[in-house]
């Protein structure tokens, strides 16, 4: 599919805002459902309504079949070795939660060091600082170089024999760094630590192997791969996972309940308590097909293409300060920038009069703020179905934002 192809099979896309047609430059907050999506949730809900694995009738019968089956599509998708290791949660910063919450209280104690970088996203930074409160461990942080990428030394420097789990970002929200997280891992597992890895930002936009990278941990959610909001995914190596303890206590997670104690269910059940996000599974199950549809390759190759040309372009207009690597291997698809003298609130306000719905704030990413200098950044995030034409836009919006805040001042 070209990207004309693309883009009508996302239907939110054909309309205007404030009188103009939508440009939407926010994916990496979250991404645009194509109608196959869309429609695979409405037939669950129309078609076969029901609670999984607990009931024999035919609809439940079909509710599992799906969700179940949305299990092996993710299993596949990031190349796990088994199905046991894929846990859905409601999102990356639940998966986040439940590895910090689960495996790092019980196996972390006084002295014991955690490792992440300035760039992580807050959902991988106040875990660990919880943790560390907790048990006594210390949190401590990889510097990073002057365009916002990790030197291999540092890890190296940073990781000691005391340091029992590395946490890091592989796609950064802000500055689009793409880490080098199997080194990183490599480095950790000679340390004896383990590597856990945020997938957020990754996952839906070029291949992922968790093979691969090796990594113990990795997380992911479904809104951000044009799947439903409300599901993410825990990928852990069965041998780690089997060793934790369950967070949720309630049904569907339990084996045997006693008056007195109870047992728990095998992978990846025994982490999965409550009615679960059924939908959203089935969702994610067909954004997987989706992308599989379009190639995961190609979606790469047309983001990596899109944000070099917004670069060129951004670089073109005088008074904006583009953050993070300029290198195109060394970035994934998205651009964070500021305008001199102008708040990016103010700018995302005057580009949304022109219909451009970009990001403006401090991304869940504050320590990163303190790094960069800033209070705030603007951040125009790229996907499959955006086009050059989205990007002139943004850079038509901006000079009219330059003007109208020259004219004000």
């Amino acid at each position: 599919m070209n990207e004309k192809e693309i883009k009508q099979h996302f239907p939110i896309l054909d309309q205007q805002v404030n009188g103009n047609q939508l440009v939407y430059l926010d994916s990496a907050a979250t991404s645009q459902k194509p109608v196959a999506v869309i429609e695979a949730i409405e037939d669950y809900y129309r078609r076969y309504n029901s609670n999984v694995h607990r009931g024999v009738h035919t609809l439940g019968t079909l509710a599992t079949d799906g969700y179940e089956g949305a299990r092996d599509k993710v299993r596949a998708f990031i190349g796990a070795k088994q199905r046991e290791e894929i846990v859905f949660t409601r999102g990356t910063t639940t998966a986040l939660n439940l590895v910090a919450s689960s495996y790092a209280r019980d196996n972390l104690k006084a002295g014991d060091e955690i490792v992440i970088t300035p760039m992580e996203h807050h959902s991988n930074i106040i875990p660990w600082q919880q943790v560390a409160r907790l048990t006594g461990a210390t949190l401590k942080y990889i510097p990073l170089q002057p365009d916002g990428t990790v030197d291999l030394a540092d890890v190296e420097e940073t990781v000691t024999d005391k340091t029992k789990i590395v946490s890091v970002v592989h796609v950064s929200n802000v500055l689009g760094t793409i880490n080098p997280v199997k080194e990183i891992g490599e480095i950790a597992h000679r340390a004896g630590a383990i590597m856990v890895v945020d997938g957020a930002q990754s996952t839906p936009h070029m291949k992922v192997n968790v093979q691969e990278l090796n990594c113990d941990f990795f997380a992911l959610s479904a809104h951000k791969m044009c799947g439903p909001t409300g599901i993410g995914v825990l990928y852990g190596k069965k041998e780690l996972l089997e060793k934790m303890e369950p967070i949720e206590f309630g049904g569907e997670m339990i084996d045997f309940v006693g008056l007195q104690e109870s047992t728990w269910k095998e992978l990846p059940w025994k982490f999965e308590g409550g009615t679960p996000i059924i939908a959203g599974a089935i969702g994610l199950g067909a954004a997987i097909d989706f992308l599989e549809q379009v190639g995961r390759d190609e979606i790469e190759k047309h983001e990596t293409e899109l944000a070099d040309y917004a670069m060129e372009k951004l670089a073109e207009v005088e008074g904006i300060t583009i953050y993070g690597p300029h290198h195109p291997k060394k970035r994934a698809g998205l651009v964070t920038f500021n305008i001199s003298d102008v708040h990016p609130h103010d700018v995302a306000t005057v580009l949304d009069s022109e219909g451009i719905a970009v990001r403006a704030g401090h991304h869940c990413a504050q320590p990163l703020m303190k790094w960069l200098d800033v209070t705030a950044t603007a951040r125009a995030s790229f996907y499959l179905y955006n086009t050059k034409e989205d990007v002139d836009a943004l850079v038509a919006g901006l000079v009219k934002t330059k003007e109208y805040f020259g004219d004000v001042f």
